[in-house]
């Protein structure tokens, strides 16, 4: 698998503007339980894709090493946060990108603590694929494989929030409890394929696994050598999400963006999200709603360095809006609609309410459901 940086695929820089990108985009999201690994494999790809260096890795080698974090040197690219550090967890989803010759990937790193699945159930809602990471360290997938962990719970709300495309990550499989070991894999794989496949998820299409080593680089972007694990014979982790095809894209459907977040940089007001259906263009007039504010799009950005005239179904963007006076004019789980077909606010919808775990000898009482668009978090 031939990965390279952005800057030295795309001869482009941030004020250099391109018509659009050909390649397919995918939202990746990595989830699992707490300490399975997921942002050690995230910070490896981003690594072993050349998006950042080898002097952002010595800088991360050397703060971990005086938080007594000597394990967390890739988990540092997302978990950037002063908290996340300290406590060796990951609170907010990071947001990072990569590609390669065949497509371009926006990766969304979910914290797998319970505490934080709010911020997991978010992230999720703008996923075409999930990547759930299992430990495959002696006593670690138990535990998380458990009635209480994440492993279970991860799985059926990304099924639940539409992401049909899963990758299962065994991860740690260089670990000394394990040291590649088959009768392992076969465990974990046959614990883990009838829940899935009862969670929903069609095992023989939409369901890959892949072990690897998120500490050491194995079977991330290149295959293996046999010497290293002589029963794998299948693709890496990134040959896998480039054979990924999503057939459910709506580029002839008016556009619909539902908003996550909105920041104030440099004077401007950017709006984040994943357009759902149509095809933006920059200089293009949209309407907010449900306040029916007319603004502009000046500014498309894919990723963090890079602006586009023009952005398609599934891409992650970063929009430049012109026509927000007020901060209350545009907030999370707003929608931006094409004026001539905006989305219509109703008062009442049905909803198919999955209930994973109910505290023992309590009576459960639904309050109220509060919704913006679809994707949005309900309460």
């Amino acid at each position: 698998m031939d990965l390279t940086s952005i800057d030295e695929e795309i001869s482009l820089v941030n004020v250099i503007e391109a018509e659009e990108d050909p390649r397919d985009h995918l939202s990746i999201i990595f989830i699992g339980h707490v300490d399975h690994g997921k942002s050690t494999v995230v910070g490896q790809t981003l690594y072993l894709s050349g998006k950042v260096d080898q002097q952002s890795l010595k800088k991360n080698e050397k703060e971990a090493k005086e938080l007594g974090r000597d394990g967390w040197i890739y988990a540092f690219f997302t978990d950037s946060n002063e908290e996340e550090r300290a406590k060796g967890i990951t609170i907010e989803v990071g947001r990072a990108y990569f590609q390669t010759k065949a497509k371009r990937y926006t990766i969304l790193d979910a914290p797998g603590h319970k505490n934080y699945v709010p911020n997991m159930i978010g992230a999720a809602a703008q996923a075409d694929v999930a990547m759930l990471v299992i430990s495959a360290r002696k006593g670690e997938f138990e535990t998380g494989f458990s009635g209480g962990g994440q492993t279970r719970e991860h799985a059926i709300l990304a099924k639940t929030l539409g992401v049909n495309h899963l990758v299962v990550v065994v991860n740690k499989m260089d670990d000394p409890t394990v040291q590649w070991d088959k009768a392992r894999w076969d465990q974990i794989v046959g614990e883990l394929t009838p829940f899935l496949k009862a969670t929903g998820y069609d095992i023989k299409n939409n369901v890959k696994f892949v072990p690897i080593s998120g500490m050491k680089g194995v079977n991330m972007v290149s295959s293996m050598d046999d010497l290293v694990c002589p029963w794998y014979h299948g693709k890496s982790m990134v040959s896998i999400l480039d054979d990924i095809i999503i057939t459910d894209r709506m580029p002839n459907y008016p556009v619909r963006i539902p908003v996550i977040d909105k920041i104030k940089d440099g004077g401007k007001i950017w709006a984040m999200g994943k357009i759902e259906s149509g095809i933006l263009t920059k200089g293009q007039s949209l309407t907010v709603v449900p306040n029916n504010i007319q603004v502009e799009v000046t500014g498309i950005m894919l990723d963090d360095v890079h602006s586009f005239r023009k952005a398609k179904p599934g891409e992650n963007v970063r929009l430049s809006i012109k026509g927000i006076s007020d901060d209350n004019q545009l907030k999370s789980g707003f929608m931006l609609c094409d004026p001539k077909f905006p989305v219509v606010c109703q008062k009442k919808f049905e909803a198919q309410i999955m209930i994973l775990e109910l505290p023992e000898k309590k009576i459960f009482v639904f309050s109220r459901i509060y919704c913006r668009h679809p994707h949005s978090y309900c309460r």
